[in-house]
């Protein structure tokens, strides 16, 4: 390691532990004896049901398995995974999205969360023009917070507009029930472009046998409403008859045998491992608050280990604390903006970044921002520099980049500089933290700061100012909140992120997430006004 970090790989690897721990916890909710009352019905666990779904041999990339913890909702503190279970893997060769219900969290039931965790996963497949599979096995919407999971825009509804939308585009949905869908969750059977039904397992009804029985006066139970022999063989309401979970899955598979391969919309060179060894990525990190060495970190991950760098000399000190220039991942060109150094956003800095995502656009190269900054530089100096005009350049560019963007948040994430460096609300196909990862709008330390001279004006006011003692714990107490709350665990439990990566997971998920980015025609590039 180096003198600047006190941090080395067992301390990383330490941090990556607690990861697992809370993904350990994810995967396998309600422990052994969920799953042995999964058994008694004559079910699988859902992950169980994705592998035999996926080609043989490859990889379910899992999105934001860690979502869910700490929500303190009504009546459960955790919602383990989010209680869905979504990602991408290859059937026949073609990328697509997996959404499937895990009925052992509060038996499939759709939380806010949930909500938002499954319609992140129709964003992903839309925007990258990807068919979607959904495993069906819910509860539908989760009683007590049906004010917040309901009625509104980005409620249960739109889960069923964006099937019927991307439906409507040429994207496949398709689903597998396996459970009961009653009501508006019904309508995850009714409206896929094909659905196929479990005997005895699974059963769709816009009423279930109680509200019938209280509508009607009718007495039916649930497979004789809506059983999968109802429905593929009286209604039509679902087109395939599925003996066995395992059956179903088959059947899915089979509906998918014969789509169209997908084609790379870019030219994708012979694959190159990085030249130097895998684990010293680790060494390439120190502690969170310690400058990054963004060409040593570039080296871990591109192939060769080599980074062809855009305007390296222009202004040190300065205009470097953004670096730019293209890597291969896999094969495939990727322009970079990486934070560097301290990674403070100076008007030299901003300006570099605006034209290589301006010149990246023009020449239809994905980009990717790895993000370690905690903002841009503020005072009079900078003020009278532009930053404020050079810094809204920056993040016009990154709103109005047709090209497929990804960010990696590898250190802070504090303030505009989430937004220019591409976060969330800049809409990146993918965005991905690392345990070394602090988003929010400040630093603890800098919120604490003001925080504490509010509140210090304010007793001061009301003629009771504040003791040493007082100014020390009130500091220390708005440390620990903003801190927590930047923490990779708060966020991506909010999915903040679409998974926290172990720092040698970054290579394989960085590719594979561009491959799958780059499925769909790059559009003609296109900007608003800059300010010069």
């Amino acid at each position: 390691m180096t003198e600047r970090s006190s941090t080395t790989q067992v301390d990383w690897e330490a941090e990556e532990r607690k990861l697992d721990d809370l993904l350990e916890h994810a995967f396998w909710p309600g422990g052994q004896k969920a799953i042995d009352r999964l058994r008694k019905q004559g079910k699988r666990p859902v992950r169980e049901l994705i592998e035999r779904l996926i080609d043989e041999g490859t990889q379910f990339y899992e999105f934001s398995r860690i979502a869910g913890f700490g929500m303190n909702y009504p009546d459960t503190e955790d919602v383990p995974c989010a209680g869905i279970v979504t990602g991408m893997g290859k059937i026949h060769g073609n990328w697509t999205v997996i959404l499937a219900n895990d009925s052992r969290v509060k038996a499939g039931a759709y939380f806010p969360i949930t909500l938002k965790k499954h319609l992140r996963a129709q964003a992903i497949a839309e925007q990258c023009g990807l068919n979607c599979v959904y495993i069906a096995d819910s509860a539908g919407a989760y009683l007590p917070m049906q004010a917040e999971v309901f009625p509104d825009d980005q409620h249960f509804g739109s889960l069923f507009y964006n099937m019927a939308r991307m439906s409507a585009k040429g994207m496949k949905q398709v689903t597998m029930s396996t459970g009961g869908n009653t009501a508006g969750g019904a309508y995850i059977v009714f409206m896929a472009c094909q659905a196929v039904m479990v005997d005895k397992l699974a059963y769709s009804f816009l009423g279930g046998p109680p509200l019938v029985k209280m509508a009607t006066g009718e007495d039916i139970t649930a497979e004789e409403l809506g059983g999968a022999d109802v429905h593929t063989r009286i209604s039509g309401g679902a087109d395939s008859f599925a003996a066995t979970q395992e059956d179903g899955i088959d059947k899915i598979r089979e509906i998918l045998s014969l789509e169209p391969p997908q084609t790379l919309q870019i030219r994708r060179y012979p694959e190159k491992p990085p030249q130097v060894p895998a684990e010293s990525i680790y060494d390439n990190l120190p502690a969170v608050n310690h400058g990054l060495d963004a060409r040593a970190f570039l080296r871990t991950i591109g192939d060769e280990s080599e980074f062809i760098e855009y305007k390296r000399r222009y202004a040190p000190g300065k205009g470097d604390n953004i670096v730019t220039g293209r890597i291969r991942l896999k094969g495939i060109p990727v322009g970079v903006v990486a934070s560097n150094k301290v990674g403070i956003i100076f008007t030299e800095a901003a300006e570099k970044a605006t034209e290589w995502i301006v010149r990246c656009s023009q020449e239809k190269i994905p980009l990717l921002f790895v993000q370690n900054s905690p903002g841009y530089m503020v005072g009079s100096d900078s003020e009278h520099m532009g930053i404020g005009k050079f810094g809204a350049n920056m993040v016009r560019a990154v709103a109005c980049a047709q090209v497929p963007r990804i960010q990696l948040v590898i250190g802070p994430d504090h303030g505009a500089a989430n937004y220019g460096m591409c976060g969330r609300a800049y809409r990146p196909h993918f965005l991905f933290s690392t345990m070394r990862s602090r988003t929010s709008v400040m630093s603890g330390r800098s919120a604490a700061g003001v925080m504490l001279s509010i509140e210090k004006r304010k007793r001061e006011s009301q003629g009771n100012p504040m003791s040493r003692e007082e100014e020390q714990e009130f500091q220390n107490r708005m440390i620990q909140k903003y801190d927590g709350e930047a923490h990779p665990f708060f966020c991506s439990a909010r999915l903040f992120n679409d998974r926290v990566l172990k720092f040698s997971e970054i290579r394989d998920w960085l590719a594979t997430a561009f491959e799958v980015s780059l499925l769909q025609p790059i559009g003609e590039p296109g900007f608003g006004n800059f300010r010069f």
